[in-house]
């Protein structure tokens, strides 16, 4: 970020593009993967399993699979993370992507896989 200020970066990370937006969706990596691909942190994505490290009691301590990726908020809904409304009824609680760490990753996609391998090759 340019400026210093704090009101200035909530501003410009508010308004950034959709492509910028997708960037700052990203969690840190559990110690297990961090050691087998090198990397820190990785965009999250739908299928991939999370602990929730930081929120409310109720919440924190959590894990589950991301079942969607809100880009425009920066936020995710987690399985069995939810909150009830006020008629009873219990919807998804959308959770900050700097709230979780990533346990289990989907290897699904092969181009994600393979520019993690491709990270953990230019370390070496």
């Amino acid at each position: 970020m340019a400026s210093s200020k704090s009101r200035v970066q909530r501003k410009t990370q508010a308004n950034a593009p959709s492509h910028s937006k997708r960037k700052m969706l990203s969690a840190h990596l559990s110690s297990e993967l961090r050691d087998r691909y090198g990397v820190r942190a990785a965009r999250l994505c739908k299928g991939d399993t999370v602990a929730v490290v930081r929120g409310e009691e109720d919440v924190r301590g959590t894990e589950g699979k991301v079942l969607e990726v809100f880009t425009k908020t920066g936020r995710v809904s987690v399985e069995g993370v939810t909150i009830n409304q006020a008629d009873g009824t219990a919807t998804v609680r959308p959770v900050h992507a700097s709230n979780l760490i990533i346990t289990k990753l989907n290897t699904e996609d092969q181009w994600r896989m393979d520019s993690l391998s491709k990270k953990k090759e230019a370390e070496k």
